[in-house]
């Protein structure tokens, strides 16, 4: 008799086109992912897999059988969105974050898992989104958090939050109250996110003007090290405000005002379409009720409730 893991194993392979993936993926070993295949294609008496190339691909009886799996899968998932236990609702959930999602709403959204679903366990890695969007495209985590959306086929994408951008300086730089020009700020370094990210590139955009002396322009992956930089009078931070909020009370950063405008950082939760990311897309609709829960108690934050896009 067919067993469903096995069918289950099998989209999975077909899907990452590896075995070791599948077995990531399924948290097993790549032998067990073996042996279930095996056992499969005795049962139906088929050859479902090309083995004979780097990247697993499928037979043609492998894709007819590829077509009824995922409507079981799919099945499956509604079956336990409609009538499931949330707390049934097992397994490791890898989960990609930009940092600055870290320093505002993350430890809301882990809790909101921990209770909602205690069986759901989080491996939470930290990146750039540039790096987070390879990693998701590379099967390598199930869903990013982080800015957006990702304009591929196979995709799918839900708006979270908008976070304002602030030029943020400490007291001890003796800055004018008054308004700020760009060649005001172009004579102290300016402390940013890292290269390749889309808020380095508006930043040294702004700077890169033929009236303006080169820019001095401090970049780091670590929004803490930005922040400490900051207030240690190093040079003037372009940041969310909402990360810097306590230092802005109690006064040890200032938010400058300037003429230049900088748009709004967008994130958006994506992930890879699926038969089965009944998990996956729960905890997106909660990150995007947290991000939008927060809006709505942070003037800081912009809420931004617009309708998933695919």
């Amino acid at each position: 008799m067919v067993d469903f893991k096995s069918i289950e194993t099998f989209l999975w392979v077909v899907t990452l086109g590896s075995f070791r993936g599948a077995g990531q993926r399924l948290n097993t070993t790549q032998p067990a992912i073996s042996q279930r295949i095996a056992q499969l294609e005795r049962e139906l008496g088929v050859k479902l897999l090309n083995r004979d190339h780097r990247v697993v691909s499928p037979t043609a009886s492998g894709r007819q059988l590829m077509h009824y799996a995922e409507k079981l899968i799919g099945l499956r998932a509604e079956m336990m969105s409609e009538v499931g236990d949330r707390s049934a609702m097992r397994g490791v959930l890898r989960l990609g974050v930009a940092e600055t999602i870290v320093h505002t709403w993350l430890s809301r959204l882990v809790k909101s898992v921990n209770t909602d679903y205690p069986n759901l366990s989080l491996e939470i890695e930290v990146d750039i989104t540039p790096n987070l969007n390879a990693r998701l495209m590379g099967q390598e985590i199930e869903l990013a958090l982080s800015l957006g959306p990702i304009a591929t086929s196979g995709v799918r994408n839900r708006v979270l939050c908008d976070y304002p951008i602030g030029f943020l300086a400490s007291p001890s730089l003796g800055l004018p109250a008054g308004p700020l020009k760009a060649k005001d700020l172009a004579k102290f370094p300016i402390i940013t996110f890292p290269r390749k990210t889309q808020p380095y590139e508006t930043v040294r955009s702004l700077f890169n003007r033929p009236d303006l002396p080169p820019i001095r322009l401090h970049a780091s992956a670590s929004l803490a090290t930005v922040i400490h930089m900051a207030l240690e009078g190093l040079g003037i931070a372009v940041i969310p405000t909402s990360i810097v909020e306590n230092e802005l009370a109690d006064g040890r950063l200032r938010l400058l005002s300037t003429d230049l405008k900088i748009p709004p950082l967008t994130f958006w939760a994506s992930w890879l379409e699926s038969p089965d990311t009944l998990a996956v897309e729960r905890v997106a609709d909660l990150a995007a009720r947290i991000a939008q829960s927060s809006a709505a108690t942070d003037g800081s934050i912009i809420d931004a409730p617009r309708r998933a896009r695919h």
